[in-house]
């Protein structure tokens, strides 16, 4: 499916009008419109057409990460960064200030202030004696071991694979694909595009949730258990696992 149809798709299922999702993003209707029939061409440019794609898949609901991905991908990929080298050159030179000749009066001054410190305060020292200094009394330290409790040896006899709450989350990437993965709470563990050949795995407890950008281009295996291709070429899915081993689709 294109990003122009999937954009279109998802407005019709947010009950959004081209009017309304116009006046939320500030893209003039006809450029939508043209954007839905995956006609860029009103947009100015990649650069100007990627912003109008993030901006309309937050207003209905898509990730914006993965829309301007599956563009990038129908596009020729993501634009080539400028090098600030070849924008900024100095035009004006840089004058450093002359070196000045050190001033040896002065620091034979401060060479001779220092010796004599040092010569007077040996005389003193002399003069006082050495101090008597003993090691003070160090208390031995004794480490016990607080007894179980019947609570901690239920939990010992437990069946391990209940206590076990992690989940783990293997990628392996055919094709280059966008991927964003969240734990329970909603923390970003990873997001961004994966070329093809790798092998990504996250770990994490109670539940690990996936968006893929590429869902044909990705295989899955979750908890040790392989789950195969989650979807087709440049469609976008969004799964969610649990520390329980997965049917497989």
């Amino acid at each position: 499916m294109s990003i122009g149809t999937a954009l279109g798709e998802a407005r019709r299922a947010a009950g959004l009008t081209v009017s309304q999702v116009s006046r939320r993003t500030r893209i003039r209707e006809t450029v939508i419109h043209a954007i839905e029939r995956e006609d860029f061409s009103l947009c100015g440019g990649d650069f100007y057409a990627r912003g109008h794609v993030r901006n309309i898949a937050k207003v209905v609901g898509m990730d914006p990460e993965a829309a301007v991905h599956t563009f990038d991908e129908a596009h020729g990929g993501v634009p080539q960064p400028v090098r600030a080298a070849s924008v900024f050159q100095a035009e004006t030179p840089i004058k450093l200030r002359d070196r000045r000749s050190p001033n040896w009066t002065a620091a034979m001054i401060v060479a001779l202030a220092v010796v004599v410190v040092f010569g007077a305060a040996r005389m003193m020292g002399s003069a006082a004696g050495p101090a008597d200094i003993r090691p003070a009394s160090v208390p031995s330290l004794i480490v016990t071991q607080a007894p179980a409790t019947p609570k901690a040896n239920a939990m010992a006899e437990q069946d391990p694979a209940k206590r076990n709450r992690n989940v783990v989350v293997k990628v392996k990437v055919i094709k280059a694909s966008f991927l964003q993965v969240l734990d329970a709470k909603g923390k970003k563990l990873y997001q961004g595009t994966v070329p093809a050949g790798k092998t990504v795995t996250w770990k994490s407890k109670d539940k690990i949730r996936l968006t893929i950008g590429n869902a044909g281009g990705v295989r899955l295996n979750v908890n040790g258990k392989d789950l195969g291709v989650p979807g087709k070429t440049g469609e976008i899915v969004n799964r969610s696992f649990g520390p329980e081993v997965p049917e497989s689709s």
